[in-house]
């Protein structure tokens, strides 16, 4: 019993470590050195989705972000819930997860659960859009300034999340037509 217990902890500590390292080359690929988190507060839309289970039923989603102090961010989604004709909102924390990378977060809408929020690519200039991903290619937002992006960018950024080995045929382009 002993030797089994003794192989078990073995490898489990290292199916943990092999997971960690894969995750922190990933991780390592999308950081962005030159990327400026206080440029990313605000408003912003999301224009596209992944479909996922805590958004369904859900249009005019915008996502506001706010400093809470160094390297803590407050998160409040708000969408409007079409089958129930009324604005659901949900709030959150996000924190910087690796130093002097601002680009990739944890964000926590249920403590203590923690999810990956990968800034992929985005506006370097004036900070209009975004493409976002998740530790897991089920996650995707394209986010931008304004309610509608340009078409061309649009393309371009799933252009790149396809690349990125992400599927796209389940997104969800987001409607905005009522005010929040």
């Amino acid at each position: 019993m002993k030797s089994f217990l003794k192989i078990f902890i073995i490898f489990l500590t290292f199916f943990i470590y092999s997971q960690s390292y894969s995750w922190r080359r990933q991780e390592k690929k999308y950081g962005i050195s030159e990327f400026q988190s206080e440029k990313y507060l605000g408003k912003w839309y999301e224009i596209v989705r992944k479909d996922h289970g805590f958004e369904k039923g859900l249009s005019n989603v915008t996502a506001q972000y706010e400093q809470l102090g160094k390297n803590k961010v407050k998160v409040v989604n708000r969408g409007y819930d079409i089958k129930n004709e009324k604005i659901k909102t949900v709030e959150g924390k996000a924190k910087i997860k690796y130093k002097n990378v601002d680009n990739i977060l944890k964000v926590s809408f249920f403590w203590p659960f923690y999810a990956d929020y990968i800034i992929m690519d985005y506006d370097r200039e004036e900070y209009k859009y975004a493409l976002v991903r998740g530790r897991s290619d089920k996650y995707l937002w394209v986010l931008s300034r304004t309610p509608v992006l340009d078409s061309e960018i649009l393309e371009k950024l799933l252009e790149k999340a396809e690349k990125d080995g992400i599927k796209l045929d389940d997104l969800i382009y987001v409607k905005h037509d009522k005010s929040q």
